[in-house]
Parts: structure tokens; sequence; C-alpha cells
């Protein structure tokens, strides 16, 4: 409940500041909208803004599925097996150093301005954290129990199944809570490059007609939905974790 109380009180805090920037400041509602203003767009344009927020959300929970479970495999790959390491790896370094960013315009040329391309924009950006939290953490299971699976003669899949996974779990939740917060953002970059439905497209549509009202309200519920998506992988992962992780349990 405290973390409900205190997400509370800073929501209030963060209107009361965006209020007094308005009326100090003597922005006109072009430029920056006020709360109540904003919380009026939302409530006429709901059926828009929820229309579009179903199609983001869609995009954002399958990239976060695909993601999470193509990084987690890569992973795996890479700790079991010196070849995967040496092909992989490197190709990940790169990839990393290219801004994902960069990438929409080249995949909605490839797969499209419908859901495909805003799809692989939430994977891509989603797959290397996971994958690079995940490899860490089965890179740092505890010499003690490598051993005495070696002394026990347990198979190299047996190893990684009932040793190092559960003792990477805690790494891979770490990956998983940054994944959250980073898959809308993939979705909505790949709206913003071309599309007809989702958030993204609604702020751009409303910023081309001077709506600033309702681009607001279509980013408070984009920031609603990263939270609420946050929130759920954390507390699932804390019990996963809880659950399976030997120094959790």
């Amino acid at each position: 409940m405290s973390g409900v109380r205190n997400g509370v009180v800073s929501a209030l805090v963060g209107i009361g500041a965006w209020w007094l920037v308005v009326i100090l400041a003597g922005l006109p509602p072009f430029i920056l909208p006020a709360p109540d203003r904003v919380a009026r767009a939302l409530w006429t344009s709901r059926e828009t803004i929820a229309e579009n927020a179903v199609v983001t959300l869609v995009e954002v929970l399958a990239g976060l599925v695909l993601g999470a479970v193509l990084g987690a495999l890569t992973a795996i790959q890479l700790a079991l097996f010196p070849l995967a390491r040496t092909l992989i790896r490197p190709m990940l370094v790169f990839f990393q150093a290219v801004p994902v960013f960069a990438l929409a315009p080249i995949l909605t040329l490839w797969l499209g301005y419908g859901i495909w391309s805003k799809l692989a924009m939430a994977l891509l950006i989603i797959f290397f954290p996971v994958t690079s939290a995940f490899y860490d953490g089965l890179t740092r299971t505890p010499q003690g129990y490598l051993d005495l699976a070696r002394v026990m003669e347990a198979r190299p899949w047996a190893v990684m199944l009932r040793v190092r996974i559960p003792n990477a779990l805690p790494a891979l939740a770490s990956g998983l809570r940054l994944a959250a917060v980073y898959a809308p953002i993939g979705a909505v970059i790949g709206e913003w490059v071309g599309a007809s439905k989702g958030l993204g497209y609604l702020m751009l549509l409303s910023n081309g007609r001077a709506q600033t009202d309702v681009m607001f309200a279509a980013l408070l519920v984009l920031a609603a939905m990263t939270v609420l998506l946050h929130t759920a992988v954390d507390r699932g992962s804390r019990a996963i974790t809880a659950r399976y992780a030997p120094d959790h349990g």
C-alpha cells in the first residue's frame, strides 16, 4: 500500500507543479494545456483514445513476449555454446551500437505500415537488455553449485535447467523490468514513423491539428500503460524469483 500511496502523492505533486507552471508562465493552451483541459479532452475523446490505446497495447504486449522469449533463448545459447559466443556476441555488440530508433524507417519499409513493423520495433528494443541481463546472470552461477553438478556427472542441459537458470532468474527479472519500460517506446516510435492507428499516431495527428490537449491526454494514457505494465512485470518476476531462485526462496 505504501507504494500506491507514494505513487498517488507523486502524481498529485506533479499535477500541482504542472498547474503552477501554466498559471505563472501564462502559457497558452496550444503550448501547454492546463490539467483540467487535458482531463476534459481525455473524457470527450475517450473512444478515440481507447481505440488507439488498444492497438498500441497489443503491439507492446506482443513485442514484450516475443522479445523476452527470443532474448532468453539467445542468452542460453550464448552460455552453452562457445561457437555461439564467437558468432553472435560481435553481432549483438554491433546492433547495440546502432540506435534502434534509426531502424524504424527501415522496418516500416520492409514490413509496411501495419502492426508488424511496430511489433518488430518493440521486439528489437526489448531483445538486447533481456539477452544481456540474462546472459550475465547465467555466467555468474556460484562455482559451488557447478562443482556439485560436475561431481554428480550432470549433463550440460541438466545443469542449465536445474542450476544455472534458477540462479540467473534475478538477472532475467532485471532485464524484464527494463523491457517493460522500453516496449512502449519502441511501439510508439514505430507509430510515429508510419501508422494509421495507435497512440503514437494519435499524438502526431493531434499535433498537426493543434489539439495539444488531446496529444497530452494520449501521452498520459501511454504513461499509465507503461507504469501498469512495469508494475505487473515487476510483481510477476518477484514472485517467480522468490519461488524458484535458490537464494531468494
